[in-house]
């Protein structure tokens, strides 16, 4: 069944990558009549190839999450109407905060990072973020991801050549303080505020946001006046949005959004 062209759904991408890598999800959903839009994420719209140079990254060094709430709000609020809000990872938690200010008619967080404050549950989220960036408080302002670090713990579970692939065509470099703000106020939530619907995603494979902390976000965000669902997807990894088999992952957001919306 497709709808009419009329709901709009905003894809936020996650960290270290670029927005590009939304493209066949982008393709699925305007195919289903949805009106689709990934901007890229600020001071990344620009090409893979010309974010990894030197002069771009001063600027990517200084995103803050504050500075993309800014960013994403001021884009959903030029819209005719309040989106659909897809989002991965970093992105995952962005949607939870956009949703949280009631700006969107619902989420998806796909593998999402966690909001602040620390439980036992995300214990290795906050050490595995530390090991990744080579200690995200140092005064260096960026990060780009080590293929070593891709090829083992991201994208993990497709063959070598599909990582090497992906990991020259979509990474970026990264601003370490939108990684430590993972620590600070404007990462928080109020777990016991009426929400839109919203859908927690994870991966079995996923070394990164294990399912463990997905489901501990999900029921942390479930009450009686909202719907929160959750599922897991077996043999995934962290990008999820990238492997062959994406298209599964895909039609059961659809059939969801069509759902509850």
């Amino acid at each position: 069944m497709y709808l009419s062209n009329t709901k709009t759904i905003v894809f936020i991408s996650g960290a270290f990558v670029s927005h590009f890598y939304w493209g066949e999800w982008l393709t699925f959903f305007q195919n289903k009549g949805y009106k689709v839009v990934a901007p890229p994420w600020l001071h990344k719209n620009d090409t893979v190839e010309n974010l990894r140079k030197q002069n771009p990254c001063v600027k990517i060094g200084e995103i803050s999450l504050y500075d993309l709430l800014c960013y994403y709000t001021e884009i959903i609020e030029k819209l005719p109407e309040k989106p659909i809000l897809i989002g991965h990872s970093y992105g995952g938690l962005l949607v939870q905060l956009l949703v949280q200010k009631d700006l969107a008619e619902a989420g998806i967080c796909i593998n999402s990072f966690p909001p602040k404050g620390f439980t036992v549950s995300k214990f290795s989220f906050y050490k595995s973020i530390s090991n990744f960036t080579w200690n995200i408080f140092s005064s260096k302002k960026i990060f780009t991801l080590p293929y070593g670090d891709w090829q083992n713990c991201f994208f993990d579970t497709v063959s070598a050549k599909e990582q090497k692939k992906n990991y020259e065509k979509f990474t970026v470099p990264e601003s370490k303080k939108a990684l430590r703000n993972l620590f600070s106020k404007n990462a928080k939530i109020n777990f016991r505020k009426k929400h839109v619907p919203l859908f927690f995603i994870s991966s079995s494979e996923d070394k990164i946001i294990p399912p463990k902390l997905v489901l501990w976000n999900f029921k942390k965000h479930r009450n009686v006046h909202s719907i929160t669902c959750y599922k897991e997807f077996a043999s995934k990894n962290h990008f999820v949005i990238l492997q062959p088999e994406w298209q599964e992952v895909a039609e059961c957001t659809a059939k969801w959004i069509e759902k509850v919306t």
